[in-house]
């Protein structure tokens, strides 16, 4: 058997693919296979046997995710690293909680990639070096799917709507006249909109609804 890499890869936009192919053999790694289709990936990652198989987590007809998991499902014991331009915290956990050994980035340099790969099939786990924080709350079991609560979702829809006038500036005068009720009642509003975000100025539940993207319906009344 030969001692160099062999790798498949998969992935549905060629000009990467061929790039790609032509970047790991002058890297002495054997491209066993390259292709775009994702079932007709786990069919040959089953025939070819590779060391690794490089997979794109965006495809049509079927998911790099999928794939993974159908690969997993069949038993496919050689690794698996994602090669993606997606850095989302989801896909990453996602990835790596269905079997993934890598989550390598498309933008990463070629030397990077190479040296990836040789540490996937010695066993470890290699995510790219921006994303590698994320890893270590991954291995450490940490929940990190669930996002955090917004500071807004206690308000009602009616202080919502005047927490988004707010953001735009607007006095609790002209609030009212907009929304159709008294400058007393936007006061209460506003009282209560401070008291449930635990701030103390108007400003600061200002910048709370543009951090949120709040922002006000621009229906007319």
């Amino acid at each position: 058997m030969s001692s160099n890499l062999r790798v498949l890869i998969i992935d549905d936009h060629t000009l990467f693919r061929d790039g790609l192919q032509g970047l790991l053999e002058r890297h002495n790694i054997d491209v066993v296979g390259s292709l775009g289709d994702g079932h007709e990936g786990i069919r040959l990652a089953q025939e070819l046997k590779p060391d690794i198989v490089l997979l794109d987590m965006r495809m049509p007809n079927i998911s790099g995710l999928e794939v993974l998991k159908q690969l997993q499902q069949n038993n496919f014991d050689a690794p698996i690293a994602m090669l993606t331009t997606s850095n989302d915290e989801r896909d990453l956990v996602e990835a790596l909680r269905n079997g993934a050994k890598g989550y390598l980035l498309k933008d990463m340099e070629p030397d990077d990639v190479v040296a990836a790969l040789r540490e996937i099939v010695k066993g470890e786990t290699v995510v790219a070096p921006n994303l590698t924080q994320i890893l270590a709350r991954v291995v450490k079991g940490e929940p990190i799917l669930e996002t955090e609560p917004s500071p807004i979702d206690d308000l009602t829809p009616r202080e919502a709507e005047i927490l988004s006038l707010l953001a735009e500036g607007q006095s609790n005068k002209v609030i009212a006249r907009n929304l159709g009720i008294s400058d007393g009642t936007v006061k209460l509003h506003v009282k209560a909109i401070l008291r449930k975000l635990n701030i103390h100025s108007r400003v600061e539940a200002a910048v709370i609804a543009v951090e949120q993207g709040l922002r006000a319906n621009k229906k007319p009344l």
